[in-house]
């Protein structure tokens, strides 16, 4: 099991948008403040039990896997390197944010491939990587290695999570892994809830530092610092 608190740098829309209040709210959990959120109206009965998953997490998008530190890192080491790693500059990636289903589970994901955005997240797995622990071998075996990749397998024992470079997918996640006949019926759902919302092109504009203090605790935000051009 690993050591805790655990440590993750994401990428989360700014406190109190339209995007945040909309993903915030399917969770029923706002990771910013650590509140639990009443559901909208109109969601399926057993949509606390889809969302639970993600609810864990609040509503981000993953640019360094959550990690334990390790021996001689601190907190405040890690927080000084995001702002170091903020304030390089570099083009800011800008997506089209639709909602669709990711192995499974429904998510808002870009409409389109971004080089830049995989060039972020490929610098963020790099630069963060000397603050993190070795994976135990029970965090290992929590992987399901045996239904990896070669790659991914690769992936995991260099950097702790198999799903980096060109194996990332940006996502922020709105559902549980769901069975193959809601799927439809979910993602139609929640499309039209995004439309309501008017959010149009999304800048990935700042980077957050998230902590989970225990296995049952859920992450919250506890730093964020806008991306500089």
């Amino acid at each position: 099991m690993a050591n805790y608190p655990r440590y993750a740098i994401y990428y989360t829309s700014a406190q109190g948008s339209v995007l945040d209040r909309f993903g915030a709210s399917l969770l029923g959990y706002d990771a910013h403040g650590g509140d639990e959120l009443p559901f909208p109206d109109g969601l399926p009965l057993d949509w606390r039990d889809l969302t639970q998953d993600p609810r864990k997490y609040g509503f981000h998008a993953t640019l360094k896997a959550p990690m334990a530190l390790a021996d001689g890192k601190a907190e405040a080491r890690l927080a000084a390197a995001c702002e170091l790693f903020a304030d390089l500059a570099r083009p800011v990636p800008v997506i089209q944010p639709v909602v669709d289903s990711i192995s499974g589970f429904i998510a808002v994901i870009p409409a389109e491939p971004s080089a830049e955005l995989e060039l972020l997240a490929a610098e963020a797995t790099k630069a963060f990587d000397p603050f993190r622990a070795p994976l135990s071998p029970e965090d290992r075996a929590r992987r399901k290695p045996d239904k990896l990749t070669a790659r991914q397998r690769d992936y995991l024992d260099r950097w702790g999570y198999p799903y980096v470079f060109e194996e990332f997918r940006f996502h922020m996640t709105l559902t549980g892994r769901l069975p193959a006949e809601r799927r439809e019926h979910v993602v139609a759902m929640l499309r039209e809830r995004f439309a309501a919302t008017g959010i149009g092109p999304l800048a990935i504009d700042a980077i957050a530092l998230c902590r989970q203090e225990t296995p049952n605790s859920r992450f919250r935000v506890i730093g964020r610092w806008p991306l500089q051009e």
